[in-house]
């Protein structure tokens, strides 16, 4: 059996608008104001699934098989980055089976790479195994400036050879040899690629100020399945005693912690009770204290989470942190969720600059939300149906279970991306009484984007009904 060892920039789809499917555009139209009730089942997390996959081309000897692998956008384009690097990919339902012993190339198609972030995790691997590597810089969400420095730091002391020219970063090493790194920041994308990399380095590499969430242990855990030899993952310091060669093995990677999350908002956003099945309380601990702190009711079990909304929620203070402080990519979820709580609440975003583009799409429905930096003051009102568009993954869940409480109609454009992070987001959300449909119309006319998106509105601002 397999080993389980316990947050858009657009995607360009040949030309057409994103949301379409062939020639249609999609929308989510929600029906609010009705309590959601029942179990709802978590997902195989995403952000744990792109570094997995991506370490597959570690794997010199035998194949990889991944279980309950979720059909996400996101999913499909590194595997289609994998696949044009030479790994041969048998899928057989939510299993995945990857070969990468005819590795042929060193450098993805940049077409792929724009597509999403994710996909400089092919960097860490590339380089450990075959000496080389040239990547152009990765798309992503529009929520920030998120730079690959502390990555390129990361190789350069593990002793590659690192060249940045005009957008594409070449990387180079006969060996690379342990050493210590400490990041400046806990990125964790940077950990992830500088552990993978340290796998097949000569000697031990000391990774400190590393990134602690649940997708690096999952991570750790995978390689060392393999035969990597890694300690401390999950704290602050991990030392890796790099080893000749990796194999292929079968491994279950971790549950969506964000998935869990956004549910357990959407029972509270909706004053309904529920269940999140395979939900990781661990994984949750700031998320379950802030709606603790709100007063609904949370009991955890081994195999989930269960939830009572409390009919009278009380304003919250919420700042982003790295794990294990409140995660960022919850962020938009609880934004949305403080709109209609009476009171004040101040939500402090401290890991993304960019990360409250949403608030505008809130204000059409009726929120009263000031920006001030990188916090938003919230005065909780009540919500209504609006046709509001996602900027980014976790912005479209929020505006998705705003419309679940609002009153009225909400349409949700832009969903394709929902489909980047939330595998059949809308027929889950049914299963527990939502009143929720996917519509596509090649009639279907979307308001016009914006010709540019503020970094933040003017301080002070005010955005919302009647302000």
């Amino acid at each position: 059996p397999p080993t389980r060892l316990d947050g858009c920039r657009r995607p360009r789809t040949n030309g057409r608008r994103p949301g379409r499917r062939g020639t249609t555009l999609a929308l989510y139209r929600i029906e609010g104001g009705f309590p959601l009730t029942g179990t709802i089942r978590v997902g195989t997390a995403k952000n744990a699934v792109l570094p997995i996959l991506a370490a597959a081309l570690l794997v010199e000897q035998g194949t990889t098989e991944l279980e309950e692998i979720p059909n996400l956008r996101d999913v499909a384009t590194m595997e289609a980055v994998l696949e044009s690097l030479g790994i041969r990919i048998e899928r057989r339902g939510t299993t995945h089976r990857l070969d990468a012993r005819a590795i042929h190339s060193t450098e993805p198609p940049a077409e792929l790479v724009g597509l999403m972030r994710a996909s400089v995790l092919v960097m860490g691997p590339l380089l450990a195994r075959m000496g080389e590597v040239r990547v152009a810089l990765p798309g992503g969400c529009n929520i920030g400036s998120r730079p690959i420095d502390q990555h390129l730091k990361g190789f350069q002391a593990l002793g590659a050879e690192v060249q940045l020219e005009q957008g594409i970063v070449t990387a180079r090493a006969s060996r690379l040899l342990g050493t210590t790194i400490y990041f400046d920041f806990p990125s964790v994308g940077a950990t992830e690629n500088v552990l993978m990399a340290a796998t097949l380095a000569h000697g031990e590499t000391v990774i400190e100020n590393a990134a602690q969430e649940p997708e690096i242990v999952d991570l750790a855990n995978f390689l060392n399945a393999m035969g990597a030899r890694i300690r401390g993952a999950g704290t602050g310091t991990i030392r890796v005693e790099g080893v000749s060669r990796l194999s292929g093995t079968s491994y279950l990677p971790i549950p969506d912690r964000i998935e869990a999350g956004t549910y357990l908002v959407a029972f509270a956003f909706t004053g309904g009770e529920g269940y999140v099945e395979g939900a990781i309380a661990e994984h949750l601990v700031p998320v379950i204290a802030k709606l603790r702190e709100m007063g609904h009711y949370l009991e955890e079990d081994e195999d989930g989470i269960r939830i009572v909304a409390t009919r009278d929620p009380k304003p919250v203070d919420v700042k982003t942190q790295p794990y294990p402080g409140f995660p960022t990519d919850m962020q938009p979820q609880f934004l949305a969720l403080l709109a209609t709580v009476p009171g004040t609440s101040v939500v402090t975003e401290t890991v993304f600059e960019n990360r409250f583009l949403h608030a505008a799409e809130l204000a059409k429905m009726g929120a009263r939300i000031r920006i001030e930096g990188r916090t938003a003051v919230v005065e909780g009102t009540s919500l209504v149906g609006a046709r509001v568009r996602a900027t980014d993954l976790r912005a479209a869940a929020a505006l998705v279970l705003a419309g679940l409480a609002a009153r009225g109609t909400t349409e949700v454009l832009e969903i394709v991306h929902i489909e980047r992070g939330y595998e059949r987001l809308e027929e889950k959300l049914k299963g527990i009484g939502a009143k929720i449909e996917r519509v596509e119309d090649k009639d279907l006319a979307p308001e016009p984007p914006p010709l540019f998106l503020p970094r933040f509105l003017a301080p002070g601002e005010t955005v919302g009904r009647g302000t």
